[in-house]
């Protein structure tokens, strides 16, 4: 027992020494203007670093990769009815298209989907 303790003491010893040797040698601290600039071939830069971003994209890009994944899990489902009982997979996926239609009908309703905000 006495030997596991003192391989995992000197273990987690080993890599808090490792850790502290690369936070040392690792951090590059330039107090510099021009090397904390964004590089614009030597030019001041004229316009912000930070662009906007549209908060409708992003939703619609969301609702998107939802709704994309839950077609790679409906797929193997079609495929695999016939392997097994169709009758309760014919309700399994009538359900789960049933909470997809209501999603779809929800964003529509909120006006998710509208481009033309």
């Amino acid at each position: 027992m006495k030997a596991i303790f003192w391989t995992s003491f000197t273990m987690m010893i080993t890599i808090l020494i490792m850790v502290l040797i690369v936070n040392l040698v690792s951090k590059k601290s330039f107090m510099d203007r021009e090397k904390n600039s964004p590089f614009e071939c030597g030019f001041d830069p004229k316009n912000s670093a930070r662009l906007p971003f549209s908060l409708h994209f992003f939703l619609i890009a969301t609702i998107f990769l939802i709704f994309d994944v839950e077609i790679t899990l409906l797929l193997p489902m079609i495929i695999s009815m016939n392997l097994s009982n169709i009758w309760n997979y014919s309700i399994l996926l009538l359900f789960f298209l049933i909470i997809l239609l209501i999603g779809v009908y929800h964003e529509w309703n909120q006006g998710a989907l509208d481009w033309l905000k």
